[in-house]
């Protein structure tokens, strides 16, 4: 059996593994076009539910990394000069960089050599395979071959963010909203090493536009980013890793397969980063597609579909929650109309999964304050 994969970013890295430690026998041909230690981004977050869906498919996984990461066991909401802390919500994360490269020498032990620093556009280089695997992305190259196979839908949200770090750390998953001379913003900021963080600034349109950071050189709104959150940071730096700035990007497919090929990860569907899932998924999505594969004895015509079949609903579910929270971050602004305790619910409740019942078995605390300040919790 040969396999090809394209894209060696943990998506990529993770398929070659399971592939490799499934059927050791089996060729995996994996490219990459940045080089091994390239990646952009800081930090990676996973909640403690998705490392315990992880560990229950995947302990040799989940143990690679728990022991590498930041924990916390709060979200803390910033809004008009008061801090609220949200009780008994667990995240670990781990820096993007560490991360693929222990995925990379785990791959390496099971004798995958990835290609490194190889750009694709014709898909003739995987001539041959049994299985191509599309883990290159967003801009999937193995997607755009031919888009309207795969029901390709492409849609982008309004606000705009950069994805920046800081030179200091924080307590927990921090969400920090400012009304400026600007307009609005809101900082998302979490450790993922003792002296690192991941800050994504975000912000309206509007406020984009005012702050005049179109066709602005990237120091300069890093400097304006920095006065707006210099209480956060405390002292502290953004740090620049192509902190550009984004609209973030809808994608759904109707189709996961075409022929032989196969995709996972962000080439198949992205995920806010407001829930920070979208590594999550994409691990999820490779444990999938290898156990139907192993189920159907790699017989490529009826495992695809079978992928498919056991992964949209739950795919479904999860990127309609990541999309209601997306929407309620496009409308942030009119959210910062809230005083801070109902404000902090509004958000907790933004995906709408959460309910009253459920929020008083896992936030207590914050639960019993919203009681005491008669604040409804329906």
């Amino acid at each position: 059996m040969k396999v090809g994969i394209l894209g060696g970013g943990p998506a990529g890295l993770y398929a070659a593994i399971l592939l490799r430690k499934t059927w050791p026998a089996i060729d995996v041909t994996l490219i990459e076009q940045n080089a091994a230690d390239a990646t952009w981004g800081f930090g990676v977050v996973f909640s403690d539910r998705a490392l315990g869906f992880l560990r229950g498919d995947d302990p040799e996984t989940a143990d690679l990394f728990e022991g590498r990461m930041e924990a916390w066991s709060k979200i803390t909401v910033n809004h008009q000069g008061e801090s609220i802390d949200i009780d008994g919500i667990g995240f670990r994360s781990i820096g993007r960089l560490e991360m693929l490269q222990l995925l990379q020498g785990r791959a390496a032990r099971l004798g995958v050599n990835p290609r490194y620093g190889e750009r694709v556009q014709d898909l003739s280089v995987f001539d041959g395979c049994d299985l191509v695997i599309g883990a290159d992305g967003l801009n999937s190259v193995v997607r755009a071959q031919d888009p309207d196979a795969y029901g390709e839908s492409l849609t982008y949200l309004e606000n705009r963010f950069a994805w920046y770090g800081a030179n200091r750390p924080f307590d927990a998953l921090t969400q920090t909203f400012k009304r400026t001379e600007y307009g609005d913003f809101n900082a998302h900021h979490y450790r993922y090493a003792p002296d690192r963080s991941t800050f994504l600034v975000e912000c309206s349109p509007a406020a984009f536009e005012q702050a005049g950071f179109e066709g602005m050189p990237e120091p300069g709104y890093r400097r304006v980013c920095e006065k707006i959150f210099a209480d956060e940071l405390d002292g502290g730096k953004l740090i620049n890793n192509n902190s550009i700035w984004r609209r973030f990007p809808v994608l759904k497919n109707a189709r996961y397969f075409h022929r032989n090929h196969v995709l996972v990860g962000d080439a198949l569907h992205t995920a806010h980063f407001s829930i920070g899932s979208g590594t999550r998924l994409a691990l999820e999505d490779v444990i999938a597609l290898v156990k139907a594969l192993e189920a159907h004895d790699f017989d490529i015509e009826q495992a695809l579909p079978a992928y498919q079949e056991a992964r949209q609903p739950i795919l479904d579910k999860l990127t309609g929650a990541a999309l209601r929270s997306a929407n309620w971050y496009e409308d942030f602004g009119r959210h910062m109309d809230l005083e801070p305790w109902p404000f902090a619910l509004s958000y907790i409740k933004r995906s709408g999964r959460l309910d009253a019942a459920t929020l008083e078995k896992i936030s207590p605390a914050f639960y019993q304050g919203l009681v005491e300040r008669c604040i409804s919790v329906e």
